[in-house]
């Protein structure tokens, strides 16, 4: 039986795999054209996977092309002598490789060619492609030589625009080329490798975007599982798995696995938003390869969690440009897109749930103090006994709780005091809900400007809209989202938090019905400075 495959390549004969049909003829097409195609994406977004098997299926549809591929990964402290000729040791064994599959015995003439080769630099490669193409022609016919070069990032700084500018030379070359196509892949782009500002060695390059899984595409990759085992998942939950991930191919295949493997579910159960929640939670709990990577990419620089966090939390948002250092490496690193108004945008509510996890404190110095002193409550008491949760309540008490603290939350440990007030609720909600045996996790609709908290609990959905305070019309128009919001999620009221920062700040609890939701609305004030000593 097949896997839904994590680690490295996926295999379709051991992996369930989208197809990515149109991509691949896009990608098929421009090799036929003889374009030198570039695509860098983040790392674990299939990149690898799906240029295999593109390649697989060019070949597949004749047999005139000739396929070398190469990896670089290793190749990064090497010397220039040493990265030509460890280079030139990848495509003997490649070329001869391409001979064992076609079952073929090089001719006597091209093995005493391939022994006696030795590359050194840029140009013994160029003049080695160029005999090894004319080889080719004359005892095999026509044939294209098509280059995949992986991990191309781990090229050798010095070796990197020589190699280049070759490449160039014999892309813009009058004579029939060699290689026929390159296929550049890497995590960091052309002018990100480029250090030397001076010349661009590559603007031939055809640039290939590819996306992460479209709703059908994670559809198609959960049918083949249900095609094969019988074991269905429910509707609701392919498309939040989609929103959840926004289709990253590692995202939505470590949640298939986690549903199908690990929860033990019994085969002739559907799979549910509850099996949904239990997944969710121990995904965040997991140190798996792609969620490490994201923190270690997003404490890199002590000044990657304001600009995230303003990401996240402001309707204004920061402008998407990648000529600023911080933007460029947020985007390198996978965690920000540009959206379609031009503005940053966290990838995906997975991503932005790790990041609010991993800048909040471990310890804010004020879980004591949620509830009064004056009040024998705590959290368990605000789940009814008819399992509701008395929501509106647990937040009049938030509010009250942060009126409490006053100045101390400043004191808050390594916390920007722009953005205490979401911290302090997203711990205040998170306690609540382990308490009383529920689930949270974040919806993001615009991938910028609130943060949605969404508590699962008995069947029943709890929306939480939090952001800060930038005017009134701001706010106004917030509550319409949030109804919008409710009706997308078939819920029936949802509660609307401000933190606002300003000197003269204004306290309010409203409840309003817009389009036939209720909606709670809170804005709480957060105090500027500690009050002045006597």
């Amino acid at each position: 039986m097949r896997r839904f495959g994590t680690q490295g390549r996926v295999y379709p004969g051991r992996h369930y795999i989208v197809s990515r049909t149109e991509e691949i003829a896009d990608f098929i097409t421009r090799i036929e054209e003889g374009r030198y195609i570039v695509l860098f994406a983040p790392r674990q977004t299939g990149k690898t996977t799906f240029f295999r098997l593109a390649l697989d299926a060019l070949i597949a549809a004749s047999s005139t092309y000739f396929p070398i591929q190469l990896n670089f990964e290793a190749y990064q402290n090497l010397s220039p002598p040493d990265f030509y000729d460890a280079f030139y040791k990848r495509v003997r064994k490649e070329i001869e490789q391409v001979f064992q599959e076609r079952r073929h015995v090089p001719a006597d003439a091209l093995t005493r060619f391939l022994d006696s080769t030795k590359l050194t630099n840029h140009i013994s490669m160029m003049e080695f492609f160029e005999a090894f193409a004319s080889f080719l022609d004359t005892e095999y016919g026509d044939q294209s030589v098509v280059l995949i070069i992986d991990e191309f990032d781990g090229i050798p700084q010095d070796v990197l625009s020589d190699f280049l500018h070759t490449l160039r030379a014999i892309y813009l070359s009058d004579e029939e080329r060699c290689p026929h196509s390159v296929g550049i892949v890497g995590v960091k782009s052309i002018e990100q490798l480029n250090y030397d500002r001076s010349v661009s060695p590559f603007n031939i390059q055809d640039e290939f975007h590819l996306y992460n899984f479209t709703r059908q595409q994670v559809q198609e990759l959960l049918t083949q599982y249900t095609d094969e085992v019988g074991q269905a998942f429910a509707p609701e939950v392919i498309e939040t798995l989609h929103r959840q991930t926004a289709g990253q191919p590692f995202l939505v295949n470590r949640f298939a696995q986690i549903l199908t493997e690990e929860l033990e579910i019994p085969k002739t159960e559907t799979i549910t938003m509850a099996h949904f929640a239990k997944a969710h939670a121990l995904l965040l709990q997991e140190n798996n390869a792609n969620l490490t990577h994201l923190i270690t990419n997003i404490n890199r620089d002590a000044r990657f969690e304001s600009v995230l966090m303003r990401i996240a939390s402001y309707d204004r948002g920061v402008q998407f440009r990648l000529h600023n250092e911080i933007i460029s490496e947020l985007a390198t690193y996978g965690v920000i897109a540009k959206g379609t108004d031009g503005m940053c945008e966290i990838v995906n509510p997975i991503y932005q749930q790790c990041i609010i996890q991993a800048f909040q404190p471990l310890i804010n110095g004020l879980e004591g103090e949620y509830f009064s002193q004056d009040a024998s409550v705590d959290f368990i008491d605000y789940l009814t006994p008819d399992g509701t949760l008395e929501i509106e309540a647990l937040l009049d008490n938030f509010q009250d709780f942060i009126a409490r603290a006053g100045y101390r939350i400043l004191q808050v440990p390594d916390t920007p005091q722009e953005f205490v007030g979401q911290y302090l609720l997203y711990t205040y909600l998170d306690q609540f809900v382990r308490v009383v045996g529920g689930g949270m996790y974040l919806e993001v609709q615009t991938g910028r400007g609130r943060i949605d908290l969404l508590i699962l609990h008995n069947g029943r959905k709890y929306i939480v809209e939090t952001k800060i305070w930038e005017g009134e019309r701001r706010y106004q128009s917030g509550k319409v989202q949030l109804a919008t919001y409710l009706k997308l999620e078939d819920a029936v009221a949802g509660y609307y938090i401000v933190f606002d920062h300003r000197t003269d700040p204004e306290s309010r609890v409203e409840t309003e019905t817009l389009d036939g939701f209720t909606i709670r609305s809170h804005v709480i004030p957060v105090m500027q400075e500690k009050p002045s000593s006597l």
